[in-house]
């Protein structure tokens, strides 16, 4: 399993977002459609279909943001030390989300789907995904070609998510 950019790619299954896992929602990309997963959430969006896919309310990486997982999770260890339950605040909190957007002739959907990146992603990884998603949409031939080179990369990789500028590299090669 591993992630690129805002991609989570698992043995050949490419998902927008984390995996979900049960019943947590989640948007996964197949050779057929766009497949919204989990509760609340379900179907299936053919790519003949599919017009356009948007992501929005990506948290993108700072040092803001950096500062504020490190103090949480310091602060949640303290607690922790001092014989509390959690930490006040972020403990009892779902993890962040993304709004998958999917526009069909029959209207615009949104899903959703987990964040996968604990401090959020780059903003060139956020643009090269953004591009990704709109690449998909632009015919059968791209999108199948597309999907087949994530899914094979997939596949073949086994040492969790690559680096930085392995992912943007990747993110590039699939844009095309």
């Amino acid at each position: 399993m591993a992630m690129v950019g805002l991609f989570w790619i698992a043995e050949g299954d490419v998902y927008v977002g984390a995996k979900p896992f049960g019943a947590t929602r989640g948007v996964r990309l197949t050779p057929e459609g766009v497949v919204a997963l989990g509760e609340g959430q379900s179907g299936l969006y053919l790519w003949e279909d599919v017009h356009a896919l948007t992501v929005a309310d990506v948290p993108v990486k700072s040092m803001l943001r950096r500062v504020g997982a490190v103090t949480n999770i310091a602060l949640h260890m303290a607690m922790n030390v001092a014989a509390m339950d959690a930490a006040p605040g972020r403990a009892n909190e779902a993890p962040p989300t993304l709004a998958v957007g999917v526009e069909t002739p029959d209207g615009d959907h949104e899903l959703t789907a987990y964040v996968a990146a604990a401090n959020g992603y780059t903003q060139t990884e956020v643009d090269l995904s953004r591009a990704l998603l709109s690449r998909l949409t632009e015919g059968a031939a791209t999108m199948a070609t597309t999907l087949a080179a994530m899914s094979e990369w997939g596949r073949a990789w086994e040492d969790g998510s690559p680096r930085s500028t392995e992912r943007e590299r990747l993110l590039r090669e699939w844009v095309g």
